[in-house]
């Protein structure tokens, strides 16, 4: 079953939210000191998949103007901000921080190689391994998130099962192109990018709207799938 991983992934964040919400009485300094604690790593791991990542840095350079530009006109950031707000309107009171659990877990969970490539592999082949070890480390992160954060971290199963479910559908179906090592490299270094922003956010270093760059992530297959198939075309023709 090539969604399992994606299954199971999902379930790891929200029985994780759930243990981390039971221990929500840590005291201030020390969730304070956690949290600088989280910004510095995902400063450090985005910088790490940005530099290693990059094949062809004129793919990266558009994707991310061209991404920016797109997220930005259909406001994905605050549309996840005013959907987070109202679940913490609903559920909350107001006073849990839904809505900042909610939009920092969803990036922090879906951006990365291992999403990318763990769904690939589960949709090309039915195998998850690098889902379920996804799984367990998203499970522990969702602990120390939630107790930090607040349970808005555990709504972020359901993204992340849309957005993982997507990926492994497409490369059940179109599994050839994707498995391409060049694309993989490209898709991480703009994952890691996008990761550096959410860990400058969380230290309050600059106020960046990650979400409005999720588009990159797409336009930098689509620029690939249009090197690959329309410039050759054209080529010809010309």
């Amino acid at each position: 079953m090539f969604l399992l991983g994606t299954l199971v992934n999902a379930a790891a964040i929200v029985i994780g939210s759930l243990i981390g919400w039971r221990l929500h009485r840590i005291p201030d300094r020390l969730k304070s000191t956690v949290l600088h604690g989280m910004g510095l790593f995902t400063i450090a791991l985005g910088i790490s998949m940005a530099i290693q990542g990059i094949s062809d840095a004129l793919y990266i350079v558009l994707a991310i103007v061209v991404g920016g530009v797109l997220g930005a006109w259909w406001d994905i950031e605050g549309r996840l901000d005013r959907l987070g707000h109202l679940i913490e309107r609903r559920l909350g009171g107001g006073k849990q921080g839904i809505s900042q659990g909610f939009v920092f877990a969803t990036l922090i969970f879906c951006v990365g190689s291992m999403a990318i490539v763990g769904s690939i592999q589960s949709g090309m082949s039915g195998q998850n391994n690098i889902l379920f070890t996804k799984s367990v480390m998203d499970g522990f992160s969702s602990i120390i998130f939630t107790s930090t954060l607040g349970i808005g971290v555990g709504l972020a199963a359901v993204p992340i099962f849309l957005y993982q479910g997507l990926i492994a559908t497409l490369a059940h179906i179109f599994g050839n192109y994707l498995n391409s090592p060049v694309l993989i490299m490209d898709m991480t270094a703009t994952g890691g990018i996008l990761i550096l922003g959410i860990g400058m956010n969380v230290m309050e270093i600059k106020k960046i709207q990650v979400a409005n760059l999720l588009p990159s992530l797409v336009v930098v297959v689509a620029l690939h799938w249009a090197v690959l198939h329309i410039a050759p075309w054209i080529s010809h023709i010309a």
